[in-house]
């Protein structure tokens, strides 16, 4: 006992002196710029969350963040190099549903834990999905689309920005939900999906709204449903995939702000803090609309949850679509 005694007070020193030195630090932080990984090329999704939220807070508290595209691997690439970097909070990334809740089930071998490596910071928006066609296609709603595949199974195609992607797993489970069978043409990517369904050579297409609305509201794109439970505002005659018949059907694309795992807590609670603030702002909030996305917020510990909670629910839709990825 006396000798434990003395060991605790023995430590007492540095444990206090550690305590000030993180205090001591994160009232300094940030004293430089801050990285924002976005796991994805420059003018998706994802990227455009990442800009349109970094530039309020910075706005509003003198920050500066650089954005930094490092796309390649369903995410991984980007992701790990912000697992990986130092947890001073100085790199941060802007992961989502398919890096974080997918691609553990996706593929042969994960290179970070996205529950053990990275330290949720704040869920940031949610976006629903949105099923295209071309302009010039015949198929001019949802039900026109089921029909045809029903008439043709197996060949009507299906596209994706890729394997294993939201996108793929969200048009599986329709699929399953409509009974139909189509033919997955997975892409590396947006950009040359979008030309492909624009030009007809693609049937049907699916992603996220943020990635697609542009394009919609051009009109080179025929919006034929959205996945979420309810309509969509900047869509408001685009159907859900819900109200068409299928009772129940709802899926989002989340996106959410974490840091490498050991990033001192007051730089988490800081930047939770100011985040939250941001993703209050009305101005911010349209902006996202006008993106097909909406606000979320909301603490690091609910954000884990909704992590943990959505590992295994697209694990079964990956087992029951048989993607995979060695």
């Amino acid at each position: 006992m006396q000798s434990t005694r003395r060991l605790v007070l023995a430590l007492a020193p540095a444990l206090a002196a550690s305590t000030l030195c993180t205090a001591a630090f994160a009232q300094a932080w940030p004293s430089k710029p801050i990285r924002i990984v976005v796991p994805f090329p420059p003018g998706g999704g994802t990227d455009v969350i990442a800009r349109e939220t970094s530039q309020r807070v910075a706005a509003a508290t003198g920050w500066t963040f650089i954005i930094d595209n490092k796309p390649g691997a369903g995410g991984n690439l980007g992701v790990d190099s912000a697992a990986k970097a130092p947890a001073d909070g100085y790199t941060l990334v802007l992961g989502q549903t398919s890096n974080l809740a997918i691609n553990p089930s996706l593929y042969a071998k994960m290179p970070y834990d996205s529950q053990k490596d990275l330290l949720p910071i704040v869920m940031v928006a949610n976006a629903p999905l949105v099923m295209v066609t071309g302009a010039s296609s015949p198929y001019r709603t949802l039900a026109d689309a089921v029909k045809a595949a029903k008439a043709k199974p197996g060949q009507v195609n299906f596209a994706s920005p890729g394997n294993g992607t939201v996108a793929h797993l969200t048009s599986e489970l329709f699929q399953k939900a409509a009974g139909i069978q189509t033919q997955h043409v997975p892409y590396k990517g947006a950009a040359q999906a979008l030309t492909d369904v624009i030009s007809g050579q693609v049937e049907l297409y699916m992603s996220s709204v943020p990635t697609l609305i542009g394009q919609i509201k051009q009109g080179k794109l025929r919006a034929l449903a959205v996945t979420s439970a309810s309509r969509v505002d900047d869509l408001p005659n685009v159907p859900t995939i819900n109200e068409s018949g299928y009772k129940g059907f709802d899926a989002v694309t989340w996106f959410g702000l974490l840091a490498p795992a050991g990033t001192p807590k007051e730089v988490v609670a800081r930047l939770n803090a100011e985040f939250n603030k941001a993703l209050k702002q009305p101005e911010l909030a349209k902006r996202l609309s006008d993106e097909g996305a909406d606000p979320a917020g909301g603490t690091p510990e609910q954000f884990a949850a909704l992590i943990k909670d959505e590992i295994p629910r697209w694990g079964k839709v990956v087992k029951d679509s048989g993607a995979k990825i060695d």
